[in-house]
């Protein structure tokens, strides 16, 4: 065994960490769940710190340069989505941040609507077959991450939440079954904030590892979120031109892109729809490993992170020399955050699982309602799914809540479900929750449902109301008994 690979430990030296704040709710991880988290716990009254490890808020939204918000509505045109999803929605709206469908054509199948998505290569987001077998629009967004950085600061601040950037939360601190707080490691030291409630939004559960919930790390290799991603932007391309050469010389063009996929480039790319945007493609290159990729393992993501990069100037300079309508173009920027789509998911109280897809039962413990636009006939069977609260919450571990892609789900649910708009609902449950279980001095599996659904619909989150049984689950125990309310999916007139 080579002294590079042999097993080696040392012992750290125990010592005194300074405690920074003391706050009702401490939020690690300022990606879309970390930031409604923060927003949604300080709305809602609790004393709330953010962590994040970057030195801007939006995590793949915004460094990962992933800025493109699917599934909102589903394949008939109802949104699902709305809360601090829309709120955000709507405050980039106001500066030219962002660009989607009008209402109007919500479920449209209407030609030069479906042309307009189709021709900038954004289907997989936009376009969803209906019952009659023709591409339908969905309400899905794209944004502008430097807008959107802007916008999480002020949305947070605003809030009254506390933010700590540059700030990377590495461990729980733990008493007996409960955490108790966050250490975290900066410029400024090793250092730690304490909590009666902290939510894990680091992405692949860092914190409730640390704390040593139960979780699952299986994932199919083949599915989109065992998958890594570098996402690049080219700009100044004269888009008229590269259509034109396309139309005209369609074998050329075939023949070039083979060419180019040989040498290892990226034949394909989504052309931005952003009106402040314009001449700019987006490449989002996956980079599929032959191993079991793991977004938890430094050497891998390291190796592909140069790979991927060396393979994106590989492809800008190709398309600048061969492809008429890029001989002006330039690299705007390239992601400073290497695309992790998947990890480790904690093991909640609740596991979503396939089944859940074909169910169009309503928790009584819902949080979030997601469209379910990705499986077919499944899909417009059931245009909806529920998640209960109980995916955030870890079986094991008291004090702490998850709101991001780490929920409690199977690969196949996580795979689709995981994505930002999902994350933003998750957090913005998990906010909600956190500030209620420091009101009522409870810890947060005990939260009483009613209370906690209600205060999500006063935050203008889509809660469908769920039809009780004979025996009612008594408030005071927060709704743990096997008992639980249902009816079919209605949700609230939109």
């Amino acid at each position: 065994m080579s002294a590079r690979n042999a097993l080696r430990s040392i012992t750290e030296p125990s010592r005194k960490l300074k405690v920074v704040r003391e706050a009702d709710v401490v939020v690690v991880g300022g990606g879309p769940g970390g930031v409604a988290s923060a927003v949604s716990a300080a709305r809602n009254g609790a004393r709330t710190v953010l962590i994040e490890r970057y030195g801007h808020l939006g995590g793949m939204a915004t460094g990962g340069l992933v800025n493109i918000i699917p599934n909102l509505a589903d394949i008939s045109g109802r949104q699902h989505v709305y809360g601090i999803t829309q709120e955000m929605l709507d405050r980039l709206g106001k500066r030219g941040g962002t660009s989607y469908p009008a209402k109007k054509d919500w479920g449209t199948a209407d030609k030069d609507v479906v042309d307009f998505y189709q021709d900038a290569n954004l289907g997989w987001f936009y376009l969803r077959k209906g019952s009659d077998g023709r591409p339908r629009v969905l309400y899905s967004a794209v944004v502008d991450p430097e807008i959107l950085k802007d916008e999480f600061n002020d949305m947070v601040l605003g809030s009254g939440a506390e933010l700590f950037l540059h700030s990377w939360g590495t461990r729980a601190i733990v008493e007996g079954n409960t955490v108790k707080g966050v250490i975290f490691e900066s410029k400024s030291g090793r250092q730690a904030v304490m909590a009666k409630v902290v939510i894990d939004s680091t992405g692949d559960g860092d914190i409730f590892v640390s704390a040593g919930a139960a979780f699952d790390n299986e994932c199919d290799n083949k599915r989109r979120t065992a998958w890594l991603a570098l996402v690049w932007w080219v700009t100044n391309v004269d888009l008229k031109k590269y259509d034109d050469f396309k139309a005209s010389q369609p074998e050329t063009f075939r023949e070039l892109m083979q060419e180019l996929t040989k040498l290892g480039g990226y034949p394909g790319f989504f052309k931005s729809v952003l009106k402040n945007m314009p001449d700019t493609v987006w490449y989002h290159c996956m980079q599929p490993q032959p191993e079991r990729t793991d977004a938890m393992d430094i050497e891998q993501l390291t190796r592909i992170d140069i790979t991927a990069r060396k393979r994106a100037l590989l492809t800008y300079e190709f398309m600048k020399k061969r492809v008429p309508g890029f001989e002006n173009s330039f690299i705007m920027l390239t992601a400073p955050q290497l695309g992790t789509q998947g990890g480790r998911r904690v093991i909640g109280e609740y596991t979503l699982t396939e089944k859940d897809l074909e169910s169009d039962e309503v928790f009584e413990d819902t949080v979030a309602v997601l469209a379910n636009n990705d499986y077919g006939e499944i899909s417009l069977k059931h245009p909806a799914l529920c998640v209960p609260y109980r995916c955030l919450v870890p079986q094991t571990v008291d004090g702490l809540l998850v709101a991001c892609r780490a929920f409690s789900s199977s690969d196949t649910i996580n795979e689709t479900f995981n994505i930002i708009p999902h994350c933003l609902a998750y957090g913005q449950a998990a906010g909600a929750a956190a500030a209620l279980a420091v009101k009522t001095g409870v810890p947060p599996r005990r939260v009483d449902y009613r209370v906690l659904r209600d205060t999500l619909r006063k935050q203008g989150v889509n809660i469908p109301e769920a039809a009780k049984t004979k025996k009612e689950t008594p408030s005071a125990t927060g709704g743990r008994s096997k008992d639980f309310y249902y009816q079919k999916y209605r949700g609230p007139d939109r």
